[in-house]
C-alpha cells in the first residue's frame, strides 16, 4: 500500500531528529524533512504555503486564523520554547538601567509580531510596569537592511510604529544610539562583538528567568507545528499520526540528553545542567499537548489579543486539530 508524502520544513533539533533521521516513520506517511532555518521556512510557509507540514512562529499561526479560510491547523508540537529576558538589549547611553526604564523609549523589533517579541512586551506588562503601548516601536532588518512584516498587521491607534530607514538595520541604530533598545530573538552583532555600547536589559539573565518560572510555572513556547488545511481537510488522520511520531521522537531526545557516556553536545557541565532543570522545571519540562500547557498557552493568547494582533481572544482549544488532541483510551 503506498504511504502519503509530505514535506517537513523544520529546524535542525534534537527533538525533531528522528525523524529527519527516519530512524521514527509516522504511520502511514513518507516525510521529506527540510532543514531550513526559521526565518526562511516562517516566510515561505506565510507568504506561500510551499511545505505541506513545518514549524511555524505561534505569533504568526495565531495571526494566520484571522482568515475566513485559515491557512493551517496547529498540533501541540512546540519545536521551539525559549525564555526570552535575554531578548532585550539597550544602548548603554540610554538611560535604561532596569526593565522598568524602558517606559517611553524607542525600541526596535524586527517584526512586530514575532513569537519572542509578543512575550517579552506581555512580560514587561505584567511584571514591570511598561505597558506595550508606552513604547514607540521601530522595525525593520536585524543585520541586512528591508526586512518586513511577514503577515499584513492592522494594528490599534494605540500602538506607535514606524519603519526605520530602507538602508538602516536595527543592530547599527542601536550601536550608534539612534534607538534606545531592542527586542529580538537573534542576539544582535555588536554585542556578539562585545562592543561596550549595547548591552542586556537584564543584567542576570538566567536569575531573571528563573524568578520569572517560580512566579508564573510559564516556560514560554515559541514555535508549533502546523499542517497545510487543504491537506489536513483531505487527511485528516495526519494529525495524529505526526503527533504520535513527534512525540516519540522527542522522547528519544530525551534518553539520548540523559546519555552520559559520551557527550552529544560541546557543553562541558550538560548532564548536572539537565538534572537542574529537570528539578526546577520537571520531568518532562519540554512537554507537548494541552495538559501541562494551557496556562502558557492562554497568557501568550491574552497578550497577543491585548497587543492588537488577533481581533478576538483565542482559547487554547482553538488552536489544535482535535485529533491530536484527543486519543483512544485502552
Amino acid at each position: 500500500m503506498s504511504r502519503l508524502h509530505l514535506t517537513f520544513a523544520c529546524g535542525d533539533y534534537d527533538r525533531t531528529r528522528a525523524l529527519a533521521e527516519e530512524t521514527i516513520r509516522p504511520d502511514g506517511i513518507d516525510l521529506t524533512y527540510l532543514r531550513l532555518p526559521v526565518e526562511e521556512t516562517f516566510f515561505r510557509m506565510m507568504r506561500h504555503q510551499e511545505f505541506e507540514v513545518a514549524e511555524l512562529s505561534l505569533s504568526s499561526y495565531v495571526v494566520s486564523l484571522r482568515a475566513e479560510n485559515s491557512p493551517f491547523v496547529a498540533l501541540p508540537v512546540f519545536t521551539s520554547r525559549m525564555f526570552r529576558h535575554g531578548s532585550l538589549y539597550c544602548h548603554a547611553d540610554a538611560g535604561i538601567s532596569s526593565p522598568e526604564d524602558l517606559r517611553g523609549k524607542v525600541v526596535g523589533t524586527p517584526e512586530y509580531q514575532l513569537t519572542a517579541c509578543v512575550w517579552m512586551r506581555g512580560i514587561l506588562g505584567d511584571r514591570h510596569g511598561v505597558p506595550f503601548d508606552s513604547v514607540t516601536y521601530v522595525t525593520g532588518g536585524q543585520e541586512t537592511a528591508g526586512r518586513i512584516e511577514k503577515a499584513g498587521l492592522d494594528l490599534p491607534e494605540s500602538v506607535r510604529i514606524s519603519r526605520i530607514p530602507e538602508d538602516k538595520t536595527l543592530s547599527a541604530m542601536l550601536a550608534e544610539g539612534e534607538i534606545d533598545a531592542l527586542c529580538t530573538p537573534r542576539v544582535p552583532s555588536p554585542f556578539v562583538a562585545g562592543d561596550p555600547r549595547v548591552r542586556r536589559v537584564f543584567t542576570d539573565v538566567v536569575a531573571s528567568e528563573k524568578e520569572y518560572y517560580a512566579a508564573t510555572g510559564i516556560f514560554p513556547i515559541m514555535h508549533v507545528v502546523v499542517i497545510r488545511r487543504d491537506v489536513y481537510d483531505r487527511h485528516p488522520w495526519v494529525a495524529q499520526s505526526l503527533y504520535k511520531a513527534l512525540l516519540a521522537a522527542k522522547e528519544e531526545a530525551y534518553a539520548d540528553l540523559y546519555d552520559t557516556s559520551a557527550l552529544r553536545f560541546m557543553l562541558p557541565w550538560l548532564t548536572p545542567q539537565l538534572e537542574e532543570a529537570r528539578a526546577f522545571l520537571g520531568r518532562d519540562y519540554w512537554s507537548y499537548g494541552l495538559e501541562g500547557n494551557h496556562e502558557t498557552l492562554a497568557t501568550f493568547l491574552r497578550y497577543h489579543h491585548e497587543q492588537g494582533l488577533s481581533r478576538r481572544l483565542w482559547r487554547p482549544e482553538e488552536l489544535f486539530a482535535p485529533e491530536s488532541t484527543e486519543s483512544a483510551v485502552i
